[in-house]
């Protein structure tokens, strides 16, 4: 075990753990005003976005939680010229896409399970990966593989509905459609961490979902197994960038204890 797994562990019944202390301190009213201050900018000016508030923006974005640690997500930031433009006509020329000093186009892959599958057990970050892990990560490749015309979902849901008769057994992802939702879930809060992020930093951000995907996937090369989640307009915000109060319902419709 290396020096610095050493400085990272604590037994717990007599077993050596990792331990990651949850760091004290952070001011918890500073992140509430940043998570209240984010709105939907429709309008920003003409000051651009440090480079480095950029790289740290997206830095942020990549430590987002996923399913598995697969990381299913890219983001595009589109630079030139001619792109831009062809990427705001592709977001209906809103103007949250033509003032925006930055545009990221946020994408979903659903083709790098088996890639990231290895790589995950080739950085494995400790000196040992467990057996289980292994064989967790070995068999993830043919649990997301809906098949030609999504034949094999069919086969495994049928016997996990079986299995579930008797236990808690996962119900998915199956077909090519629940991969799909799969990569935007893990995508979309790649999102939120980067939409914070910029906020944190001063800057504000307008999440489309107004968009051509088939223009948007042309431009940009997509294969077949991404997709757009959103493309997400950055930059200062304008006097009148945000265009009305926020309207949030009753608490009620929505927090429920059970």
């Amino acid at each position: 075990m290396s020096a610095a797994s050493k400085n990272a562990t604590v037994t717990v019944d007599g077993k050596t753990r990792y331990h990651e202390p949850a760091p004290a301190h952070i001011d918890v009213e500073a992140f509430r005003q940043t998570v209240i201050s984010r709105r939907s900018v429709r309008k920003f000016t003409a000051t651009p976005i440090p480079q480095a508030v950029l790289d740290d923006c997206l830095d942020m974005a990549l430590l987002a939680p996923c399913s598995s640690g697969l990381q299913p997500w890219e983001f595009y930031v589109v630079r030139t010229p001619a792109k831009k433009a062809k990427l705001v006509k592709a977001c209906m020329s809103q103007l949250a896409a033509k003032t925006a000093a930055e545009l990221i186009v946020c994408v979903a892959r659903t083709d790098r399970v088996e890639e990231f599958s290895r790589k995950m057990l080739r950085e494995w970050p400790m000196p040992d990966v467990p057996k289980l892990v292994q064989r967790y990560y070995q068999l993830i490749p043919y649990n997301y593989a809906p098949g030609p015309l999504n034949s094999f979902a069919v086969v495994k849901k049928a016997a996990f509905a079986v299995g579930g008769l008797v236990a808690a057994v996962p119900r998915g992802p199956y077909t090519s459609a629940e991969v799909r939702l799969w990569a935007a879930k893990s995508t979309a809060l790649a999102c939120e961490n980067l939409v914070l992020a910029f906020r944190a930093h001063g800057f504000d951000t307008c999440m489309m979902e107004g968009f051509d995907e088939v223009r948007v996937r042309k431009l940009l090369g997509l294969p077949d197994e991404a997709f757009t989640v959103m493309v997400i307009g950055a930059g200062e915000r304008a006097d009148d960038g945000v265009f009305w109060p926020q309207i949030r319902f009753e608490r009620e419709l929505f927090v429920h204890e059970v």
